[in-house]
């Protein structure tokens, strides 16, 4: 029995290896860190062994010049050589002076210009004293007579104990933050990209749709074409042309989705105008529509008419639709120094301020039924195509509500 083929989508598993990458990314991101984590952990503690070396080492170094001090005292008499003495503390990396009762110094490895100031020489042996507690030593023949051996601590101390282990122990946490940073980056694309795949998908969607209703509309067309000619009520035949044709513009609004769109100088007072005539004939008695277009200059302004066309529509079926079926809808040209506007305006049953931007969003309906498409999808024609704004200006519940269009205006030689 041969099984049928079951056809699963490519971008499944292009989405799946995104997320299994992602997730070993991470898994060897924290590995990292726990194995950095360790190795700074144990250079900190061979950091601290080599500290305690240093400073075994230093105190060997100052028990040396104690034992030198005992030595050179010999029968009560000091057998003092300077320059030999000083050449051996040259060579001790442990800041050292020694001196007598009176601060006068015998043997010292410190810069000349400590030396020679008698002021910064005494805060230099009081820091030491801090350090270390200094040593004394008895010479020559009255035991009262000592020399102070004074001695601080190796650079090296400091350097290695304040900065490196330092370094290393904020190491780990450094590679932590790029980590998450790395995360959010990688969410981002992520979600990005299942946008785009989301909206190919809308797009193929539009496109398929505009190219099923091409046959119905052009058999539609026929078909008045013949009832012309036939004994029926023309006015009906014309009304049917019109609706027909408004079913065409619909088709070409799908099928511009996704394509670069071009736009046009055009008379924005007959483009509005145009969607105005078109609902004046459709809306019900006891709601009134006025448009202030035709009885002013005309106004232009670079825009695609048939996606113009559609955002108008979708703020008038709105504001029908908040009337329920009794009311006033106002559609106002405008212009100003930078920008030219189109206002909508109807007495329905008003938006909550905190909706004012909500309702922009796809999916976001007050209505029991659609699919809350239609407010996005007019952001998104005017401004990604048409670089304009839209928002609500105005609305009170219970009151109405008013949605203005902005576009920048042409200029004059344009």
């Amino acid at each position: 029995m041969k099984l049928p083929r079951i056809n699963i989508p490519r971008h499944l598993f292009t989405t799946r290896r995104r997320t299994i990458a992602i997730v070993v990314g991470l898994a060897l991101a924290a590995l990292s860190v726990v194995y950095t984590w360790h190795v700074s952990v144990d250079m900190k503690h061979e950091d601290e062994m080599a500290i305690e070396q240093l400073k075994r080492d230093e105190r060997n170094a100052v028990a040396m010049w104690e034992d030198i001090l005992r030595t050179i005292n010999i029968g009560g008499q000091v057998v003092y050589n300077p320059e030999l003495l000083n050449k051996l503390a040259e060579h001790t990396n442990v800041p050292l002076v020694i001196a007598d009762e009176r601060l006068n110094v015998w043997v010292t490895n410190l810069p000349e210009e400590v030396v020679g100031d008698r002021e910064r020489l005494r805060e230099e042996i009081m820091r030491m004293s801090d350090i270390n507690k200094p040593i004394s030593v008895s010479y020559g023949m009255m035991r009262n007579a000592t020399l102070t051996i004074y001695f601080g601590t190796s650079d090296y101390e400091h350097l290695v104990s304040s900065a490196h282990s330092e370094a290393l122990v904020f190491f780990p946490y450094v590679q932590l933050i790029i980590i998450i940073i790395f995360a959010i980056f990688a969410y981002i694309a992520f979600s990005s990209t299942k946008q785009n795949e989301q909206n190919r998908v809308w797009v193929g969607l539009a496109k398929e749709t505009a190219h099923q209703l091409g046959t119905p509309t052009s058999s539609l067309l026929g078909w008045i074409e013949y009832l012309k000619n036939q004994p029926v009520d023309q006015m009906a035949v014309d009304e049917m042309s019109k609706d027909l044709a408004h079913l065409m513009k619909i088709v070409d609004r799908f099928s511009k989705i996704g394509s670069e769109t071009q736009l046009t100088p055009m008379n924005i007072n007959e483009v509005v105008g145009d969607t105005v005539l078109y609902f004046r004939r459709r809306i019900p008695r006891n709601v009134t529509l006025t448009y202030n277009g035709l009885a002013m200059a005309p106004i232009r302004v670079s825009i695609n008419a048939a996606l113009f066309e559609w955002v108008i529509e979708n703020l008038m079926k709105n504001s029908l639709d908040a009337l329920q079926g009794q009311g006033a809808i106002e559609v106002v040209v405008g212009e100003s120094d930078k920008s030219v506007y189109v206002e909508v305006s109807d007495t329905g049953k008003g938006i909550p301020k905190s909706n004012w931007t909500r309702i922009f969003e796809p999916g976001f309906t007050t209505k029991t039924r659609g699919w809350g498409l239609g407010l996005s999808l007019s952001r998104r024609i005017i401004e990604e195509y048409h670089r304009g704004k839209i928002a609500v200006v105005r609305s009170e519940p219970g009151r109405g509500t008013t949605i203005r269009v902005t576009l920048k205006r042409m200029d004059g030689d344009e």
